[in-house]
């Protein structure tokens, strides 16, 4: 009886594949953003226009004006950010509420991708690692620290906040992209 105990028992100590994973999996993932990403809105921008009346025009010009550089440099705002999440979920363990924060909207952008995909009825930058790399690491990650014992149940009002906060992280990266690589007084 004791020894069924003790097997179930939470370890708590987790792998560092599970924090430092997080910065690993988004790297292979924007890889990809990168390397489509720009050119792939340029090519399609003028079809998804049609496809989606209702959006606002200032979102189609603020997405055509984005251009390789922008968007590499926005890339790497953002993963400064997720850098600074896998290294507090390192420190800690994965007990961050920012890592597992991190981790949860990682996850949750993938199905944003997908979706994406869906509605554009075809490839879409980042919908070829999202359920291959993104989904899958997010889930093994979480369930990893499940195991743990450290894991912070997600509930609808935590996801919703981490997409949230994916988001404006997203807008963020791209404000502080286009003030680098823009001249001054450039629109």
């Amino acid at each position: 009886m004791s020894r069924s105990l003790s097997l179930s028992k939470p370890s708590h100590e987790i792998s560092p594949l599970v924090t430092l994973g997080l910065f690993a999996a988004w790297a292979l993932h924007d890889a990809e953003e990168v390397a489509f990403g720009p050119r792939w809105i340029r090519e399609n921008l003028p079809t998804l226009k049609v496809r989606f009346p209702q959006v606002p025009e200032r979102v189609w010009q603020a997405m055509e004006s984005v251009d390789e550089r922008e968007f590499a440099v926005a890339v790497g705002v953002m993963g400064t950010v997720v850098a600074v999440a896998s290294a507090e979920g390192l420190r800690t363990g994965g007990r961050s509420a920012f890592f597992q924060g991190a981790l949860d909207g990682f996850g949750l952008h993938g199905l944003v991708h997908l979706a994406q995909a869906a509605a554009a009825r075809g490839y879409t930058p980042g919908s070829a690692t999202s359920p291959v790399i993104v989904i899958p690491f997010a889930l093994w990650a979480r369930g990893r620290l499940r195991r743990a014992g450290i894991r912070t149940p997600v509930t609808a009002r935590r996801a919703l906040g981490g997409l949230a906060v994916a988001g404006a992280a997203t807008v963020v990266s791209h404000a502080v992209a286009r003030r680098v690589t823009r001249p001054a007084g450039a629109a």
